[in-house]
């Protein structure tokens, strides 16, 4: 089950989603361009290594600067393959575009980061002795979620399923898509805790961690409607409920 468009409209081009996407995209390339040890090296000195904070001794004998919170934003500018990029960033265009459109551009980039900063903390303080780094911008992708389903409950998503060779369509209401995959995060979050991965894996407490950023923000950084573009009454139909200020 793929989503591949959803209903909102938007009336401004997202500028900062498409700033956001290229950024991710450049960075990767500059990975990719490294060799196996260099790009292993820039995973661990700007990627997420809990242990970092929580064991600086281990840290400093490793050649990491325990001193350094770089990592809590730039981890979610790497990626750890391609299919990881496309992903993220298929998911970033998708619904980054109708929260953008709802905030504004300066809103929209200081929302996306305090997201992913959120994400950051939560995977620290869930797995506190991990030493392998985590990468992807999928825990501030995940606030941007949050802000939609709490803008546009009602969107549509169209959805594809494919069977055999046989492509599916359907749609669901945002807040049962996102619901869905929110039980998923909470779920798997919680088995983590219970079976430690030694390895790297899913960071499903980053997921949660800027999802309830995404939730909890979005009241309070949406413009006023003064500031806010006109209101069309087809988007009642989306779901999009103007906040009343």
């Amino acid at each position: 089950m793929f989503p591949i468009k959803n209903s909102v409209p938007v009336r401004f081009p997202p500028l900062v989603t498409y700033a956001l996407v290229g950024a991710n995209l450049l960075v990767f390339l500059f990975q990719t361009s490294l060799p196996p040890q260099g790009s292993v090296e820039f995973a661990y000195l700007y990627g997420l290594v809990p242990a970092r904070y929580t064991q600086p001794e281990w840290a400093l004998r490793t050649g990491l600067d325990p001193s350094s919170y770089l990592p809590f934003l730039t981890t979610m500018f790497l990626h750890g393959g391609w299919l990881h990029l496309i992903l993220n960033m298929w998911t970033l265009w998708l619904f980054g575009g109708a929260v953008e459109d709802r905030l504004g551009y300066l809103r929209f980039a200081i929302f996306y980061l305090l997201c992913g900063l959120a994400a950051s903390l939560a995977h620290t303080f869930a797995n506190a002795d991990s030493t392998v780094p985590v990468v992807g911008a999928s825990g501030a992708i995940a606030g941007v979620l949050g802000a939609y389903v709490r803008l546009f409950p009602f969107a549509r998503i169209v959805m594809l399923v494919p069977i055999i060779f046989i492509p599916l369509f359907f749609t669901l209401p945002a807040i049962i898509y996102i619901g869905f995959w929110l039980l998923l995060q909470v779920f798997q979050g919680a088995l983590s805790v219970w079976i430690p991965q030694s390895e790297g894996g899913v960071a499903w407490w980053a997921h949660i961690g800027g999802f309830a950023a995404g939730v909890i923000l979005i009241p309070l950084i949406c413009q006023s409607r003064s500031c806010y573009r006109p209101y069309y009454g087809d988007e009642g139909a989306l779901g999009f409920r103007p906040e009343k200020r």
